[in-house]
């Protein structure tokens, strides 16, 4: 009797509860089928015994024998989605399995282009032993060989071309493909190669600069977290010193009112002394008036009221007037104000006092000198701290290092180094200047005013405390100052520096600038508390000059 072969779907013998291959399969009178535990487990929940797929019920509990039969067939299919799971795996790993083995399937060593098939060490025999062939072309393994079929002709595509831009096979060359310019597919992948190097390096300059763009978004953000945390730590302060303010005020209100109290009390505690002795006074002569009513005598009665005086008393005390009611008037008016001011000052006006929150550029992002020019910032210089070897010219916009210069003395000079600030002081804003310098050298930075201008030391040099920015140019290199440590920079040599400062976000970063393009040389990140001061360094032989944007 013939073998039939016979093709069942996995679903004839899924589960319907749990709908995986069944396990232990059961057959209930109704004739479905399913895995022993769950039709168990389902009848010990249901009060009902009947059938979960057709709802047939029953008036007993069913006796459950294992289906021997489906058991079989069952765990032949898992054995086989274990094989398939595992063919699948070991392609996925770049493996090439044998096309001719059976079950199981073994590691290809070589495939066979004429037959378009990979075998085994055991199915490679033929080609080795047998004349015929042994003329096929062997080469070594290769996976996903439908790819390099043609689909038209059935054969190994051996060609490339280069009109149509696809692979073909030889017949191709003769039909469709007739007069394309055609190549080997190594020749073609030569020229592809270099393409695909030039496309990888574009792709690398481009994911560096999105790299980089995202480290730099990453540090304006922790540039405006420390921004708000510094305006925040600075509003508190502000309004507690009000408050501070408002109670040493209120204190001293106080004493002055108790003060005030003091004096009035003690001026009507004199009146009413003053008074109660005119009373006394009235008192007696009262007295003596009746006793002199009551006399007999006429004569002594006479004589007695002829001589009697009325007491005067404190004629003062009848213009007594409190002064307290007028002393607080005024003060009454002026708290009323002043609570009448907190009250209107609402949370939006407030708000318009924070710059970091309002109005943020992403200025650590800015590509173009165009976009650095918005915040562009006129600077002059301040004789008054020049070192008397430098001279001004161009409207107090270029220095030059030359000769001795009798200039006067002054606190805000600078007594050494050969240096000078600009007259403009800047917080809380954000703006730009380019300067040129020719030369040896030239030191260009910001400062606060307070900065040590005596001295030969380093505390007096432009980055040389922890008061001013400073990057130093010269012909052969560049260096960044600050606290007096040194950071030498890499950069090909330019005589046009451009500074942006972000005071919001607490960054001052120096460029150099060609053209239109900007190349960024270091950016020095803190917290400015006090405004801060352009100022410049000049060296042997040296000037420069603040450009007009």
């Amino acid at each position: 009797m013939a073998e039939t072969s016979i093709s069942l779907s996995q679903d004839q013998f899924t589960c319907p509860v749990c709908l995986e291959i069944v396990v232990e399969p059961v057959t209930i009178p109704c004739g479905h089928n399913y895995c022993m535990r769950c039709l168990s487990d389902y009848w010990d929940q249901s009060e009902v015994y009947s059938c979960p797929q057709c709802r047939e019920t029953f008036i007993s509990r069913p006796a459950l024998c294992r289906n021997v039969m489906l058991a079989d067939v069952a765990e032949k299919i898992r054995k086989s989605k274990l094989h398939l799971a595992k063919t699948e795996w070991q392609t996925e790993c770049g493996e090439v399995l044998c096309d001719e083995c059976a079950g199981t399937k073994k590691k290809a060593i070589q495939t066979c282009l004429t037959c378009l098939a990979s075998y085994c060490e055991t199915h490679i025999q033929p080609h080795w032993q047998f004349e015929t062939m042994k003329k096929h072309k062997l080469e070594k393994p290769m996976g996903n060989l439908h790819q390099r079929i043609c689909s038209k002709h059935q054969r190994l595509m051996e060609l490339f071309c280069k009109t149509d831009q696809s692979c073909i096979c030889s017949l191709c060359v003769a039909t469709k493909h007739r007069n394309h310019d055609t190549v080997t597919p190594d020749m073609e992948r030569t020229e592809k190669q270099e393409q695909m190097m030039m496309t990888k390096r574009e792709i690398q300059k481009r994911l560096q600069q999105k790299q980089k763009k995202l480290e730099e978004v990453k540090d304006y953000v922790c540039l405006i977290k420390t921004s708000v945390d510094r305006e925040v730590q600075q509003i508190e302060k502000s309004l507690s010193d009000l408050i501070c303010c408002l109670k040493e005020t209120l204190g001293n209100l106080m004493k002055k009112m108790r003060e005030q109290e003091e004096r009035e009390v003690a001026k009507a505690e004199e009146i009413i002394e003053r008074i109660e002795k005119d009373i006394q006074d009235l008192k007696r002569s009262d007295t003596e008036l009746t006793e002199l009513s009551e006399t007999d005598d006429d004569i002594i009665f006479l004589q007695t009221f002829t001589s009697f005086c009325v007491p005067s008393g404190s004629r003062e005390s009848l213009s007594f007037a409190l002064t307290g009611q007028c002393f607080t008037e005024n003060l009454k008016k002026e708290l009323s104000y002043l609570k009448e001011r907190l009250e209107n000052f609402s949370f939006q006006e407030i708000v318009k006092f924070i710059p970091v929150v309002r109005d943020v550029p992403l200025s650590p992002l800015f590509q173009t000198r165009h976009e650095f020019l918005r915040y562009s910032f006129q600077l002059t210089l301040d004789p008054n701290t020049m070192n008397k070897e430098l001279s001004l010219s161009e409207r107090n916009r270029k220095v030059t290092r030359g000769r001795k210069m009798q200039y006067g003395d002054h606190p805000d000079r600078f007594e050494h180094w050969r240096q000078v600030l600009c007259r403009q002081g800047i917080i809380g804003i954000r703006c730009y200047w380019e300067v040129e310098w020719i030369g040896k050298g030239a030191s260009i930075g910001v400062a606060y005013k307070d900065m040590c201008r005596k001295g030969k030391g380093a505390e007096s040099g432009l980055g040389g405390n922890d008061k001013s920015w400073s990057v130093d140019c010269s012909t052969t290199r560049y260096s960044v100052w600050h606290s007096n440590k040194e950071t030498e920079i890499t950069a090909p040599l330019c005589h046009r520096i451009g500074v942006y400062l972000d005071c919001p976000a607490g960054c001052v970063s120096f460029y150099i600038v060609s053209e239109d393009t900007m190349t960024l040389l270091y950016r020095f990140k803190a917290s400015f508390t006090e405004p801060l001061y352009p100022g410049f360094g000049i060296g042997v032989d040296s000037s420069l000059i603040i450009c007009h944007l």
